[in-house]
């Protein structure tokens, strides 16, 4: 992963899962990463795939007017959100909490890649997130 800020947006993978979203007029590429997420349970949660976890809340958040920083590293997400007038059902809302929730508790190499150093601005970047999914 390579990142250079603490939000969403601030690492590669994120950026790269959202050029998905223009092959899809749907929810698809969010439930697909929401799932990689939550199928593994109690094992351990690859950097990656927590990434775009993260990524696929944004675009809840942001289909429910909850926008987040917005920046050219979030462009691409922004422009689909805006061109789909797409009202994200409540079992995806919880499911992207529940993503969140999972991202922060062990095994989880994103945690562990942010808390080699001081995470609080990572941590502060994922409480607000979260309660953008939630509002």
């Amino acid at each position: 992963m390579g990142a250079w800020a603490a939000d969403t947006f601030g690492n590669d993978t994120a950026c790269d899962w959202t050029y998905g979203l223009e092959k899809v007029d749907d929810l698809s590429l969010v439930q697909q990463a929401f799932e990689a997420v939550l199928t593994v349970e109690d094992n351990y949660v690859d950097a990656d795939i927590a990434c775009e976890g993260l990524a696929a809340c944004e675009v809840i958040a942001r289909l429910n007017s909850n926008w987040g920083l917005r920046s050219p590293y979030s462009e691409t997400v922004d422009n689909w959100v805006a061109a789909h007038k797409i009202k994200p059902p409540e079992n995806l809302i919880q499911a992207g909490l529940a993503v969140i929730d999972r991202i922060l508790a062990p095994p989880s190499e994103l945690l562990e890649l942010w808390e080699e150093g001081d995470a609080t601005e990572w941590r502060a970047a994922v409480d607000d997130l979260r309660d953008r999914v939630r509002a």
